[in-house]
């Protein structure tokens, strides 16, 4: 079985104008502009995706899509939490008859489970399916924080093999790589730049959406060169972008650069709203300054 690594974007997914409908051309499109742009993976029906707003034929909708037009060219990771193990349990399987090549689970997000509830829980999933599980740590949304002890322990349990790892403290790479060994690859889930040196073999981005040929190199350059110098600069060129694409904007400010970079992907669904107007100006100046927009292409083509 292949090992995921590198930077894997987590896909926004489209809506249509009216954000009723999934707009299948615009993720089609989405889905070969980041292969195209050399991205390593790719995971739909994340937090960014906005799972929780989409119902459960969309989302077997958006998985066939991204994996049918993925084609086997790049990984494809669905993301399938739920509140209830059973749901993920459906819906896990569900995913890998699809040809998903492993699924990303955040812990149930409600009832705030102990700690041998959640190794039950995924313990349950992983009898279940024969793919890999990326277990998701995002204690700001999920209410739980699964520490390095706990990661440690789940990954005794056979497909729990990844984790994304979404704290802003990069020594819990560290400590989940200490404490779990080769039975645990870290994936950073905000941090990548500084989680890649702590020994971090990927990333599951959201700027990715917007920048994937970036933030593929970033990457590239700390985990197989090793180039300090290289990478830290084009760090520091990528961070005037990860303000509009975290925090409360990661959904609204991805896809409002995406309509300034002419490939317009739906307004998101409420209780989110659009970035407002007033910030908007703001953010197409990052993106004149990182030469993503059209008339920035076409000027340093000409």
């Amino acid at each position: 079985m292949k090992k995921f690594r590198g930077t894997y974007t987590v896909l926004i997914t489209p809506f249509t104008p009216d954000g009723k409908k999934v707009d299948e051309a615009a993720l089609r499109r989405l889905v070969d502009f980041q292969i195209a742009e050399g991205i390593h993976g790719l995971i739909p029906l994340g937090s960014t995706g906005e799972f929780l707003s989409t119902t459960p034929d969309e989302r077997r909708q958006v998985a066939e899509i991204v994996i049918t037009q993925a084609a086997g060219r790049v990984p494809v990771l669905i993301g399938t939490g739920a509140e209830w193990t059973d749901d993920v349990v459906r819906s896990s399987r569900e995913m890998e008859a699809l040809g998903a090549d492993g699924v990303m689970i955040i812990p149930p997000f409600y009832s705030v489970p102990t700690d041998d509830e959640l190794y039950t829980h995924y313990k349950k999933v992983s009898d279940a399916i024969s793919i890999p599980i990326m277990v998701y740590n995002n204690p700001a949304t999920a209410n739980v924080d699964m520490m390095p002890e706990l990661i440690a322990r789940i990954a005794q349990i056979p497909n729990c093999s990844y984790v994304k790892e979404s704290t802003l403290d990069p020594t819990r790479v560290r400590d989940i790589i200490r404490l779990a060994g080769d039975k645990m690859t870290v994936f950073a889930g905000v941090l990548g730049y500084e989680s890649f040196w702590l020994g971090a073999e990927g990333w599951v981005a959201v700027c990715s959406n917007v920048i994937p040929r970036w933030s593929a190199e970033l990457f590239n350059l700390v985990a197989d060169k090793r180039d300090m110098d290289a990478a830290l600069a084009l760090y520091m060129k990528m961070t005037p972008l990860l303000w509009w694409v975290g925090g409360p904007r990661y959904v609204s400010g991805t896809k409002a650069a995406f309509e300034m970079m002419g490939m317009p992907m739906g307004p998101p669904r409420a209780p989110r709203l659009p970035l407002p107007e007033a910030q908007r100006p703001a953010l197409r100046k990052v993106l004149q300054e990182m030469g993503v927009l059209p008339e920035e292409k076409k000027r340093a083509s000409a």
